[in-house]
């Protein structure tokens, strides 16, 4: 597995950022809840350099989204912690956050309409752009999911939908909640399906570049499923799993396989962006409390 150095340090980061999320919670540092992404970090790491001109539709599990399209993680930890410099002084939290080409929703489904809305633009105007919207197995049981990919297909727009199929909808598995599959509800609109199981950036890049090239020459819509682990609770304290299944999974977890085959380097990454996340939180801390005027 090849893994370049900006890559193992962006997954690095998104990791213990969620991490150091879940712990200022458990010190009451926090309001409200969070959901993390710990196990898919790989997902957007992989995607962002494929959907550098793209805008991205994320959802409430989005803050790796938010890493690896936006950076700017002064910024996402000030919004969580209602500080100043956040991007959206506060308001938005964990779930609701809008920059110049990123804006997340904690509703189910509710971006893909909008995205439908947004590529249909990228067409008429010519900027050879897509729209970008990831959502979870959950999602696919929301009616606004095939009232989107209708339109998308019958105007055939330029929208990815990247689906990471956790296996578990909040604390319902997936084969309990989703008939049939991802991939033939896909082929029930005729649109453009790609699966992916692996965690191999690099293999995944090579998969989906010129599918996404495609996606955007075709104008048309493209569904990619990656078939990925949720190794932390839905939110941050309420998950119903069984431990030896929650142990099973971390064995699946990118980090343990790319430690197998670079232990030094991870462990060199690791203590960089520790220090640099330490770094961060200690900086926001001391801003003061955002403030935002009523009109």
């Amino acid at each position: 597995m090849v893994l370049e150095d900006e890559d193992l340090e962006l997954l690095l980061f998104i990791r213990l950022f969620e991490q150091k999320l879940l712990d200022l919670f458990a010190e009451g540092e926090l309001s409200g809840t969070t959901h993390t992404c710990i196990g898919q970090e790989y997902v957007p790491v992989a995607i962002a350099p494929l959907t550098r001109e793209d805008f991205i539709f994320s959802n409430h599990r989005g803050h790796g989204h938010y890493l690896a399209h936006c950076g700017d993680p002064e910024g996402l930890l000030a919004e969580i912690m209602g500080r100043e410099g956040a991007p959206c002084s506060g308001v938005g939290g964990s779930q609701h956050l809008l920059s110049e080409r990123l804006l997340t929703t904690g509703v189910q489904g509710e971006s893909l309409p909008i995205a439908v809305g947004m590529a249909l633009h990228f067409k008429r105007s010519a900027q050879h752009r897509a729209a970008v919207a990831y959502i979870g197995d959950g999602t696919w049981g929301e009616g606004a999911v095939y009232e989107a990919l209708n339109m998308a297909q019958l105007w055939r727009v330029p929208m990815l939908v990247v689906v990471e199929n956790n296996g578990i909808a909040q604390t319902t598995p997936t084969s309990r909640q989703l008939a049939g599959t991802v991939a033939g509800r896909a082929k029930a609109f005729g649109i453009d399906y790609h699966h992916i199981a692996t965690t191999d950036i690099e293999l995944i890049r090579t998969e989906l570049a010129p599918r996404i090239d495609h996606m955007r020459t075709a104008e048309m819509p493209l569904i990619v499923e990656f078939e990925t682990v949720r190794l932390g609770p839905h939110s941050k304290g309420d998950d119903t799993r069984p431990a030896a299944q929650v142990e099973a999974l971390w064995q699946r977890d990118w980090l343990a396989l790319y430690a197998a085959s670079m232990p030094e380097r991870i462990k060199a990454a690791t203590e960089r962006q520790k220090e640099r996340l330490a770094e961060i939180v200690s900086a926001v801390r001391m801003r003061p409390l955002s403030r935002w005027a009523v009109a």
